[in-house]
């Protein structure tokens, strides 16, 4: 890969950054919020070493190949006309094959052709960014352990109560009081099919840095019709009984009354309730 080309990579990846971090929201499908203004400064320290590298290269001289390190004979050199005897024969090969060497002396190692697929991703920052991770991710992902809750504060009383589906889970298998029994909860989240007996799940991924470090958390959804996967709703319904409530063996699971489609929201990928109206 040619100097020039290594360049525009450089000023594509810097505009793609900067586009889907200044411009859209499309970053928060790869990266927690709160990294925004690193991508921001990532893509104009790009951005600035590409036009650096063009505008010195626009700039910058070749050196001759007869400048003063290439050894040629000189009139100086060549004064009285003869030549030495350490020009010819012998000497006179030694001689030409040092120069052969010194003006073809560059390096032959090429980049490999594969590193032209560097251009992709810069090239769909700008054009078509790749889609935000759902159902097929949280299928084969591993499920983010809930964290033990010592206390619990009193469900409010409006029905049905809005609850993030790892409030719902540790109210299940933690809460001793066992307040959500009987009580109509709303869970959000997108369909991921659960493969059985008509059940799915509730899903959200969840990201600690970015999408390479994302996790699952879902709630088993029970009713008589599945979804399209990757469709985003807020769910009404009542706790499943399955085990003991207020324990382990306690199941995160829904017996669904209602479901209403809902916007994808801005903070898709935490398990907070949607910033969005729903």
């Amino acid at each position: 890969m040619r100097r020039p080309v290594q360049t525009l990579l450089l000023a594509l990846t810097g505009t793609g950054l900067l586009h889907v971090a200044l411009f859209t929201d499309i970053y928060l499908r790869y990266v927690k919020a709160g990294l925004r203004p690193l991508l921001i400064v990532s893509g104009a320290v790009l951005l600035l070493l590409g036009l650096a590298a063009a505008a010195t290269r626009g700039g910058g001289r070749h050196p001759s190949p007869d400048g003063p390190g290439h050894m040629h004979g000189s009139d100086s050199d060549h004064a009285d006309g003869q030549a030495r005897p350490h020009e010819h024969g012998h000497g006179l090969g030694h001689g030409h094959s040092h120069g052969y060497d010194h003006a073809h002396g560059h390096d032959h190692t090429g980049t490999p052709r594969v590193a032209w697929l560097l251009f992709v991703p810069a090239l769909s920052l700008l054009w078509y960014a790749p889609p935000a991770l759902g159902a097929y991710t949280a299928a084969r992902a591993n499920d983010k352990p809930v964290a033990v809750q010592k206390g619990f504060a009193p469900l409010p009383a409006t029905s049905p109560v809005p609850l993030t589906l790892t409030d719902f889970t540790k109210r299940v298998q933690q809460d001793r009081s066992r307040a959500v029994k009987g009580r109509s909860v709303r869970l959000t989240g997108f369909v991921t099919p659960g493969g059985e007996d008509g059940a799915w799940y509730l899903t959200r991924i969840i990201f600690s840095c970015c999408a390479a470090d994302s996790q699952t958390v879902k709630v088993r959804m029970y009713s008589t019709q599945t979804p399209p996967a990757d469709t985003w709703l807020a769910v009404t319904g009542t706790w499943h009984p399955r085990g003991t409530l207020g324990t382990r063996t306690a199941r995160a699971a829904l017996d669904v009354r209602d479901t209403r489609p809902i916007a994808r929201p801005v903070n898709a990928f935490t398990d907070d309730l949607p910033l969005t109206p729903s």
